[in-house]
């Protein structure tokens, strides 16, 4: 083995090691969030697998391969090796564009790490089963969701991979990596190593997440970034080297090479603050720059659905970030373009009256009121709600719809600051989640099953001392 001389080694690299070997998380806040996060976003897999273009990518590599002690993927009868098991379990989990969100300087979707996390701590606890050991805990495993989120959720405070082109999962890959490594048994040595060889991985392009190129692999990006992590965690636990100036060699490194030579920094310590201001999404499976105009929209929705021939304009106003994914016009070519268009989000809400994930097939995109109403909408910056959106003790997700009609009358604007899964509407949004959660079950299992699962698993305190083996066969097909 190459040993890593902690003196010479990148500090961003040494920090993230030491917190995950060394925090203790005390915040009964980032806990009770976090185990909302892991139900909602196990129900976010359920859900997906309804749909023929994620579960054809499911399974193994290769038909019929048999995996001993292999991971189990919920709600299929797939049992895998770990690191076809985190992608799969990471494309359900992300295909629907339905799970948390972070926004920052960099967006993304931390509970994408639950890909990883979920496949090693099966893994690693049918091993131990096997030994007569004690498996792993879903409180364990909320610690190492708490702290993938942190890594992820500080490294995009800062640092803009979307400005230089380059996808955030990048930063589910480092942050997986970090988390799994240490769940393998791995010291500070090896977790060092693992991460350098994340970042000299660098990252996809963002370019299939924007016209005129958006298309599927969006939703499949993540299980491929955190399948990649437990793979470097794997091979660094049985001593592959790693390389200290991963990040900063001159010339060679990440930052030099593809970060336009800025250096990578940790805006804040890491502790718990994302876990704690993540943002669920609760109501609408859309982009989550166009959360609140899709609830403004709803809003409206009983006012304009009678009128909508008499529509001459819709004014969206919004924050930078949105108008820099989300707006889009002409001609949108499938479900993963659909979702990330402020205007159909918005066009739908106006329409239906609700939002949900049927509404970007291809069946429902056919109604020709949708694009009617998308070329009468114009979208503009409020400066006001950008500003909001990087204020660290705002963070608000602005966006505001008014409807103008033929006659000169016009709707009130309907402006929403906070989503419903924005720290600022918790206790709200709890009950919310829960819903959402059995609704997602509900696509898979029957009524009787599904309560079973829930009893078991909705309630903290009867949920933290399970065996993830055990919460993981709750699930199984």
């Amino acid at each position: 083995m190459v040993s890593v001389k902690t003196n010479q080694t990148d500090q961003l690299l040494e920090e993230i090691a030491d917190y995950v070997l060394n925090k203790e998380i005390n915040s009964e806040e980032a806990i009770k969030t976090a185990h909302h996060v892991l139900i909602d976003t196990i129900g976010c897999g359920i859900l997906a697998l309804n749909y023929p273009e994620c579960t054809k990518l499911l399974g193994p590599i290769v038909p019929g391969t048999v995996v001993p002690n292999g991971v189990r993927v919920p709600g299929t009868p797939h049992v895998l090796d770990p690191v076809q098991g985190a992608f799969n379990i990471g494309a359900m989990i992300r295909w629907l564009d339905y799970n948390d969100t972070w926004l920052a300087a960099e967006w993304g979707h931390p509970s994408d790490n639950l890909g990883g996390i979920l496949a090693v701590a099966d893994y690693v606890s049918r091993l131990r089963l096997n030994k007569g050991e004690e498996p792993l805990t879903v409180e364990e495993i909320l610690e190492m969701s708490i702290k993938a989120h942190e890594i992820q959720g500080i490294l995009a405070l800062e640092n803009s991979l979307n400005r230089v082109g380059l996808d955030h999962v990048l930063y589910v890959k480092v942050a997986t990596t970090a988390v799994v490594t240490k769940m393998l048994g791995g010291g500070k040595e090896e977790i060092v190593n693992a991460l350098s060889n994340a970042w000299i991985d660098n990252s996809s392009l963002r370019t299939y997440r924007h016209f005129p190129n958006t298309g599927s692999r969006k939703s499949w990006a993540a299980g491929d970034a955190t399948s990649r992590a437990v793979r470097l965690a794997l091979m660094a636990v049985k001593g592959e080297m790693g390389y200290q100036t991963a990040l900063s060699a001159e010339g060679w490194g990440f930052q030099d090479v593809l970060f336009k030579g800025k250096e990578l920094v940790l805006k804040r310590p890491l502790e718990n603050y994302v876990m704690e201001n993540v943002l669920f999404k609760v109501s609408y499976p859309a982009e989550f720059h166009a959360q609140t105009a899709a609830e403004a929209a709803v809003q409206l929705h009983p006012e304009v659905v009678n009128r909508i021939d008499e529509i001459k304009e819709i004014t969206i106003s919004t924050h930078e970030s949105a108008i820099r994914i989300i707006d889009k016009k002409g001609p949108l070519h499938n479900p993963a373009d659909r979702d990330h268009c402020l205007q159909y989000i918005t066009a739908i809400g106006l329409l239906k009256g609700n939002i949900v994930a049927e509404d970007y097939e291809d069946d429902v995109a056919k109604d020709p009121r949708i694009d009617e109403l998308r070329d009468k909408m114009t979208v503009t910056e409020n400066k006001q709600y950008s500003e909001d959106y990087l204020d660290p003790e705002k963070r608000s997700i602005a966006n505001a719809v008014q409807v103008h009609f033929m006659d000169g009358s016009s709707t009130d604007i309907v402006d929403c600051e906070y989503p419903l899964g924005h720290r600022f509407r918790r206790e709200e949004a709890f009950p919310q989640i829960i819903k959402k959660y059995e609704a997602n079950l509900a696509t898979q299992f029957t009524d009787k099953q599904k309560e079973c699962i829930k009893q078991q698993t909705v309630n903290y305190e009867t949920i933290k001392q399970m065996a993830i083996t055990d919460f993981i066969e709750l699930f199984l097909d």
